[in-house]
This record gives structure tokens, C-alpha cells and sequence, in this order.
């Protein structure tokens, strides 16, 4: 078995990963380290998230550092600045035992003036989000034309939120000649562009197969009507009493929608989401880390910075609209050996995407009921016996009390006190739960979808029970399938309005509604805008069967090719 003595490090380095705790290297630092402290060239890392690929390019560059040079040799980029400030910290934790060493997190809702006074003054290493690090360059207040390494860490996270451009920016201000080491968890398309175009004959590294989950992760579908979720997630969370977890929503105001209600419902719960501030995120992540918030409800661009190793479960409240991104969140349980639950909170429309996701994990997901309520209180009523038998007894503190208590409870017989006992704490479960419904989708609904998939589609579906619309707006306005939705029922003032398929593309989207209220949706969308664009809707005759005319080959226009890499 390899160890960290073998690697190639100094002995620095080895005495501060060793108070650290550090006993032998993960697969991603054993195979990494020595590529990187060897200068072998160009990396690609695929790793998921928690397998240590900080310290796979953390501790070899530091061990490279050139501390006579009072400049950057090295440069980190990542997607958050939760991020950036925990690979910095890590590095301080690292290089310990090189006080000279000066590393330098850059990100944005931090004072801009500070960054460029301490690269001014000198530092070795720049850990950056790819936004500031930008801003500084074209301020002409950084220097990156002597940097000798470049890491892009969670790669494909950064190209979906959209740091494409960025990145380019920054890669033409360093050296043709750099070593590029490039990390992500998932292998798509663009990462795989960058690969092609910013390196040079890359050495892969693939921890597990591409895109693939953690071992460690049980994946689990809960099947319920849209309406219902909310309730689901409740009773996920009430049969699962010790359930330490991220809540994953796709918007800010979903997640705070979804945390004000776990909270109102007596929930342990809080959000963390980008309205937040800088001081309110890291008030919460801290409660978080040490358990005071047993769910976190958080979009995953403020989650990237959160690492923490026990989570219990991670619960998809909306299925990411990207499906690699359903491989970051899942991954964020079962780590460091342990066990990990992913949970889906989805709908019949949403089983093609559930079957795409199974493909890119590799995996099947296990279809549970939603719990009922009288298994709900069974488990509570177990769980809350557990916790009384296992609770420690201080009897410095309680002794001086018993005898009263005694005398208090004597006129009840041993099964009396257990069952008034019992009853305290498990009597609100029992009045929650009495009477409410099943959340679980009838098998003859399921039924009755896949035998609605299997007809004929026709997109003008009036027949059917369907009218397919034409509408002015797409991705170059920034909507989703929930603005549209969220636009119909706001427009109409209709909150049950049937949707049938939704086809987004550049400029232009169709969207599918219940025939029945044509004539008031057409209506209700004149004089109606979106962003302050205004809204022309009108019912479309047939399916476009080429997009070329604003569709995907118009929407490459205007993009930043990948420049060449040159040596």
C-alpha cells in the first residue's frame, strides 16, 4: 500500500499533513502527486467531489514553490468563493511549516482594494473565482506571465455556470509553456473541450468510471403528484429522524420557500443561497458543519464551497436541470467510506430524466413509497426509545430532584409510566398523521402515463386535450420551464392549467397547454412581458423539424471559440 513518504514530498510538507491526520494517500493523491511534483505535464483528474483533490494538486505545488521569487507561480481557479476560501485554508493547513509561503484567495464580495494591495506587496499562489480574477486582470493588477501552473478545479461546474469566457481570459494571460491541471467530477462535453484546446496531450487520471457515482450511494425515487411535494419531503425527513442533509433546490426563491416552511413547521432547517450575505452564508454553513441546522435547503451554486463529510442524505426537492449536476450532489454523501442516501423528489414527467441520470451514474434508482403515517410514528416511537435508553445520566444534577419525582409518579404503575411516557413526545406524530392521505401516485395513474407516452404525439393536440403555443422567448431571455409555467399562471391567474411538453430554444420556445383554456391564455399574454420584454404568444400548427433558424446552430454565434493551445 502506498503511503505519503513514497509520493515524493518534503519532509515540511509530510510532519503538516501528519498532525493534519493525513495516514495514506486517496487514490486521486496517490497517482497525482507524483505526476504534478515531477512536472510530467498536463493532468486531467476525474474525481468526484470529497475524494481529496485538493491535496492532490495542493500539496505538490506547494513543494514547487520557489520561495526566493517574490511572484505568483501558481494559480488556482474554482467556481465559489466558498470554494476558493476552503482550498486557501487548506493550503495555509498544508504549509504550515513554510510561514514564507504566501497564498492569496481572490473573490468577488470581498474588498477588491485589499486583493491588490497583497499581490502588489507579493504572494506565490492565487486560489481565485474566475469572475475577480478577471476583473483584476483587465484592471492590469496582476501579473500571471510568469505562473507555472494553472489548476481548474470542479471544471465542469464552473463551464455550467457559465465561466466559459472567463476562463478563456485568464488562460491567454499565462504562459504558453504553463503546466494545466485540470479537475471535475463529470466529463462532458466542454470539459472535454477545454482538455482538447487549453492542454497539451493531457495525462487522465480516473478515479471510478467516468461520470459515475460514489459505491457508497443508495439512490432513491419518491414518485408523487407535483402538488405534493412539499408534504413528501416532510415525511422523508419525519422517517428519518437523525437525517443530516442538503436539501438541493433550482432557484433562490424555491430554496427559501422551501426553508421558511421546514422552519415554520418546526423543522431544524435553514437556506443558504446567493441573497445572502457573505457574513449570513457563513453563519449558516458554520451552524451546519457542527449540527445545530440538521437540513441545509441550498441551490448548488452556494453549496460548492460546503464540504462536509457525514451527511447522511442529499434530497433533490427538483431534479438539476443539468444531469451531471445530479452527480456533484449525490456525491456529496458516502464519503470517506461511509454511507450516503441520494433521494429524488420527482413526478411522472420527470421519469425520461431519472432514466437519463441512471445512464451517466451507472446506476438504477430504487422507486420507494412515500412513507404513511402510521409507518412514520413507528419509526419516531422507536427512534425516541432509543434515545431514552442510550441518554447519559447526570446525577451530580439530577439526584437532588428524584425524590420528589418519585413521590410524584408513584401512584403509577411501571406499563402506566412507560406509556404516559411514551405518549408525551409521540402524541403530536399521531394527531399529524391521523387521517392524512397517501402521498404515493396509484399504480393506474402510472398506468395511464405510460399509455399516453405510447400514442401517437401530435403538436397541435387539440384531439388529445392539448394545444401546442408559440412563444417569443427562450434562452437568450434567461427562461426556464418554471418561468414559463410561473408566467402562464400568472398571466391567466389559473393555477391548474394542464402543461404538456415545453421545447426551449435560443430565441423562441413552444410550450404545450390545456385546449380548454386556448382562447384565455392567447388573451391573457397580450400586454403581457417578461423582464420587461414584451410577450407575443399564438398557437403554433406544427413542430419545426429543423431549429437552424434559432436554434442550436444560431445559438453558437457570438461565442468565444476556445483558443488554441500554443508551445
Amino acid at each position: 500500500m502506498t503511503t505519503f513518504n513514497e509520493l515524493g514530498l518534503s519532509e515540511s510538507i509530510l510532519t503538516a499533513i501528519a498532525e493534519l491526520g493525513f495516514n495514506e494517500p486517496m487514490p486521486i493523491q496517490a497517482k497525482a502527486i507524483p505526476h504534478i511534483l515531477e512536472k510530467r505535464g498536463d493532468l486531467v483528474g476525474l474525481a468526484q467531489t470529497g475524494t481529496g483533490k485538493t491535496a492532490a494538486f495542493g500539496l505538490p505545488l506547494i513543494d514547487r514553490i520557489n520561495l526566493k521569487k517574490n511572484i505568483v507561480q501558481a494559480l488556482m481557479i474554482c467556481p465559489t468563493r466558498e470554494l476558493c476560501m476552503q482550498i486557501s485554508d487548506d493550503l495555509a493547513d498544508f504549509s504550515k511549516n513554510k510561514p514564507e509561503l504566501k497564498v492569496l484567495p481572490v473573490f468577488g464580495g470581498a474588498s477588491i482594494e485589499k486583493q491588490m494591495k497583497s499581490i502588489k506587496k507579493g504572494v506565490h499562489i492565487i486560489v481565485a473565482t474566475p469572475g475577480r480574477m478577471v476583473d483584476l486582470i483587465n484592471r492590469k493588477k496582476v501579473d500571471l506571465h510568469k505562473v507555472e501552473a494553472v489548476v481548474l478545479d470542479e471544471a465542469d461546474e464552473m463551464l455550467n455556470m457559465g465561466f466559459r469566457d472567463d476562463i478563456n481570459t485568464i488562460l491567454e494571460e499565462t504562459p504558453d509553456n504553463r503546466d494545466t491541471y485540470l479537475f471535475s467530477a463529470t466529463m462532458p462535453k466542454e470539459v472535454a473541450a477545454i482538455a482538447a484546446n487549453y492542454m497539451v496531450e493531457p495525462t487522465e487520471i480516473k478515479i471510478g468510471k467516468r461520470n459515475t457515482g460514489s459505491d457508497n450511494v443508495h439512490h432513491l425515487c419518491y414518485m408523487v403528484h407535483a402538488r405534493d411535494r412539499y408534504e413528501a419531503l416532510k415525511r422523508i425527513a419525519d422517517f428519518n429522524p437523525d437525517i443530516y442533509g442538503i436539501i438541493f433546490c433550482r432557484t433562490r426563491k424555491d430554496t427559501q420557500e422551501v426553508a421558511d416552511k421546514l422552519i415554520k413547521d418546526g423543522y431544524n432547517a435553514d437556506s443558504l443561497h446567493g441573497d445572502l450575505s457573505q457574513a449570513q452564508r457563513e453563519h449558516v454553513m458554520s451552524k451546519f458543519r457542527v449540527k445545530h441546522i440538521q437540513m441545509l435547503v441550498a441551490t448548488d451554486v452556494a453549496a460548492r464551497g460546503l464540504d462536509v463529510d457525514d451527511l447522511s442524505h442529499v434530497i433533490n426537492y427538483n431534479i438539476p436541470e443539468e444531469n451531471e449536476i445530479y452527480t456533484h450532489r449525490s456525491g456529496r454523501t458516502g464519503r470517506a467510506g461511509k454511507k450516503g442516501i441520494s433521494v429524488i423528489i420527482a413526478h411522472l414527467r420527470e421519469k425520461r430524466k431519472i432514466q437519463e441520470i441512471e445512464k451517466i451514474i451507472n446506476k438504477k434508482f430504487e422507486f420507494v413509497p412515500v412513507p404513511i403515517g402510521k409507518d412514520i410514528c413507528e419509526k419516531q416511537l422507536f427512534h425516541l426509545i432509543d434515545r431514552m435508553e442510550k441518554v447519559e445520566i447526570d446525577h451530580s444534577q439530577i439526584d437532588t430532584y428524584l425524590p420528589d419525582i418519585y413521590k410524584k409518579l408513584e401512584w403509577l404503575s411501571k406499563e402506566d409510566l412507560i406509556k404516559h411516557f411514551v405518549s408525551l413526545e409521540f402524541n403530536r406524530f399521531l394527531d399529524y398523521y391521523k387521517n392524512t392521505p397517501d402521498l404515493n401516485i396509484p399504480e393506474e395513474d402510472r398506468k395511464r402515463d405510460r399509455g399516453r407516452k405510447n400514442e401517437k404525439r401530435e403538436f397541435n393536440k387539440s384531439q388529445n386535450g392539448y394545444t401546442r403555443f408559440f412563444i417569443n422567448l427562450g434562452k437568450k431571455d434567461k427562461i426556464k420551464p418554471q418561468d414559463l409555467i410561473g408566467s402562464i399562471n400568472d398571466s391567466t391567474g389559473v393555477r391548474n392549467i394542464k402543461i404538456g411538453e415545453i421545447d426551449i430554444y435560443d430565441r423562441f420556445s413552444f410550450f404545450e397547454a390545456d385546449s380548454g383554456y386556448t382562447d384565455l391564455i392567447l388573451k391573457s399574454f397580450e400586454g403581457f412581458k417578461f423582464k420587461n420584454k414584451k410577450v407575443a404568444v399564438e398557437v403554433s400548427q406544427k413542430k419545426k423539424q429543423s431549429t437552424s433558424s434559432g436554434g442550436s446552430r444560431q445559438g453558437s454565434r457570438g461565442k468565444r471559440p476556445f483558443p488554441k493551445r500554443r508551445r
